[in-house]
């Protein structure tokens, strides 16, 4: 409740009442209201109710009107320590749910996950994806075409240099024309008729992933990740066998 009370309570209000209420011993709450810039009786109010409940404002009654005033500004420091310590005994015992959670995830396993993305930003997410997904692994597998091929690229221009970077090789079958090799990659091509290439999606096989990054009806880039390790396998098996075929 007092994490939640601070939470709630915007910085620069607090410090404008706690301010206030130290310049003076005691406040018309009437003209405090006044003081506290384009807010509203209510959410004054409300600010100063939560003050009082965490300890650093007192209220009072003076003849009609209602008074307030700043008790000592070390409570706010001891709140804010006793604030630090309830959250480092929440990371804590989060901490030792994550075992357990990713034990359930592992036996969920077998049920593929699906994501979607939009746009420039979605497509270098997938990219990063990519990146922090192949830690531990020193290959990838990419289907490019032709307009897609661009999307990406222009998402995220130093991707190339980054996965290097990792030592991070890729082969990549081109579905159509144009393309080239940046360093620890082997490219070959896929003939297809021109009708086709237009339509074609943007294959990333990666990490127990497959990525399709294609374009909606308006044009724009989306992409969709599923994580499933059974469809993985499969689309790199495909890959491999035509990769042995191509010249």
């Amino acid at each position: 409740e007092r994490i939640k009370a601070i939470i709630d309570v915007p910085t620069a209000e607090k410090e404008t009442v706690l301010a206030k209420g130290a310049r003076k011993d005691h406040i018309d709450f009437q003209h405090a209201l006044a003081e506290l810039a384009e807010l509203n009786r209510g959410t004054a109010y409300d600010i100063l109710k939560k003050l009082q409940e965490l300890g650093l404002v007192a209220f009072y009654h003076q003849d009609t009107k209602q008074r307030f005033v700043a008790e000592d500004p070390e409570k706010l420091l001891k709140i804010l320590k006793e604030q630090e310590a309830e959250l480092k005994s929440a990371k804590e015992k989060f901490s030792e749910l994550i075992p357990e959670l990713k034990s359930l995830q592992d036996k969920d396993g077998n049920r593929p996950v699906t994501k979607f993305y939009e746009g420039s930003a979605g497509i270098k997410f997938i990219l990063d994806d990519v990146l922090s997904s192949m830690k531990d692994l020193d290959k990838y597998f990419v289907y490019s075409s032709e307009g897609i091929r661009e999307d990406v690229y222009a998402a995220f221009p130093e991707f190339n240099n980054k996965r290097i970077k990792q030592g991070i090789t890729a082969k990549t079958i081109s579905l159509s024309a144009g393309g080239g090799t940046y360093g620890l990659d082997e490219r070959k091509w896929l003939k297809a008729s021109t009708a086709t290439e237009e339509n074609m999606t943007y294959i990333i096989i990666y990490a127990d992933k497959c990525a399709f990054i294609a374009r909606d009806s308006s044009n724009n880039p989306v992409g969709v990740i599923i994580e499933n390790k059974m469809i993985y396998e499969t689309q790199k098996t495909i890959f491999k066998q035509l990769w042995g075929l191509l010249n």
